[in-house]
């Protein structure tokens, strides 16, 4: 290959890859992050980003240099000249995208293990869903905290159980990037570790009557002092002399 071939295959190689950076670092396309299993799952998704922009620029560049290099004139019927088969071209375009592949999904099971890992000694809560509202009780506080907000602690492993008592639901919310399905007679579990004190939306996403569009509540992360000291207070009123 001439050295101007590969100069104007370079110059097409930086335009589509810096396109394509800016076109996926510009936008926001993620909500902010909150939790320390959300930090590991943008990394997979950057990770895969980064692939598809790498991909996407060979192609591009490759395509479009031959667009403009190979165009036939608007008046050239012929035929190219005939094309045999190059093993080892084959061998090399089917080897590199199994071992993206291949490297994305350990790169995702890996997040996948330490995303599920509850750590010797976290916070349970018991997420109760029905329709068309949720429910969260605390077991260190023998479950008579009871309310209809889920309240956290900054910076703490929190195991959620999660259960249905009517039909399938779906516990999201968005900056702690996970999702977990609450299903009939089947016990489901997410671990999340806030790392940002604030209040985010907790979603339903899984279609579950005509009052799914209402069934949200919110996530207040406290720090942790505040946050024992309200359970120490919800505690205390539910044990509380009757009035």
């Amino acid at each position: 290959m001439r050295r101007g071939s590969i100069v104007q295959l370079l110059g097409l190689g930086v335009l589509f890859g810096a396109a394509a950076a800016a076109v996926a670092l510009l936008i926001p396309w993620l909500p902010p992050d909150a939790s320390r299993e959300r930090g590991r799952i943008d990394f997979v998704f950057w990770f895969t980003t980064g692939i598809c922009i790498f991909v996407f620029t060979i192609v591009a560049t490759v395509s479009a240099y031959a667009l403009i290099k190979f165009r036939a004139r608007p008046d050239d019927d012929s035929d190219g000249p005939p094309i045999h088969g190059h093993t080892g071209l084959e061998i090399v375009w089917t080897a590199i995208p199994t071992l993206l592949v291949t490297a994305i999904a350990i790169v995702s099971g890996v997040v996948l293990v330490q995303n599920g890992r509850a750590g010797p000694n976290p916070l349970v809560v018991h997420v109760t869903a029905r329709q068309f509202d949720w429910s969260f009780s605390y077991p260190s506080a023998k479950n008579l905290a009871s309310t209809g907000v889920l309240r956290l602690p900054l910076k703490r492993k929190v195991e959620l159980k999660i259960d249905s008592d009517d039909v399938i639901h779906s516990f999201w919310v968005p900056q702690f990037g996970q999702k977990q399905d609450a299903v009939p007679g089947i016990h489901t579990k997410l671990v999340i570790t806030p790392t940002k004190l604030g209040a985010y939306p907790v979603i339903c996403t899984e279609l579950c009557g005509l009052g799914h569009s209402l069934m949200r509540t919110v996530a207040i992360v406290m720090p942790a002092k505040q946050f024992d000291a309200w359970l120490h207070g919800q505690t205390k009123a539910s044990t509380g002399p009757p009035v």
